[in-house]
């Protein structure tokens, strides 16, 4: 079976791009407003824009086709405070999620969980 690609944050801290791989996905894209969410503010009013540091990126797919490309391509470059980018690989069709406890994500399947039945 196909399998996809979803990204997901390996260490404490939280899950954030770097202003690198958000400029990046936004040509990948051709959308300039691309991870918006991740964007916030600007330096001291320079207009320029301040990577979110902890982690409120949750508005991209993590199996969005050009965050995943951005991570390969970027590897370590991609990763934003306290990040660490990694791939897991899903079956295509197969629902998701991902948990996080301090920062740390797991991509979870319904596999992954013992369902009780009522």
């Amino acid at each position: 079976m196909e399998k996809v690609k979803i990204v997901y944050n390996a260490c404490y801290g939280g899950f954030s791009l770097s202003r690198a791989a958000v400029k990046r996905a936004r040509e990948i894209s051709g959308n300039p407003k691309w991870g918006g969410a991740c964007i916030v503010g600007d330096v001291y009013g320079s207009g320029e824009p301040v990577e979110q540091n902890y982690g409120h990126c949750d508005k991209i797919d993590r199996h969005d086709s050009a965050l995943v490309q951005v991570v390969e391509e970027l590897g370590s470059k991609a990763n934003g405070s306290c990040a660490k980018l990694e791939i897991a690989l899903v079956e295509k069709g197969e629902k998701y999620r991902i948990d996080e406890y301090d920062g740390v994500e797991s991509v979870m399947t319904i596999d992954d969980y013992d369902w009780k039945v009522a």
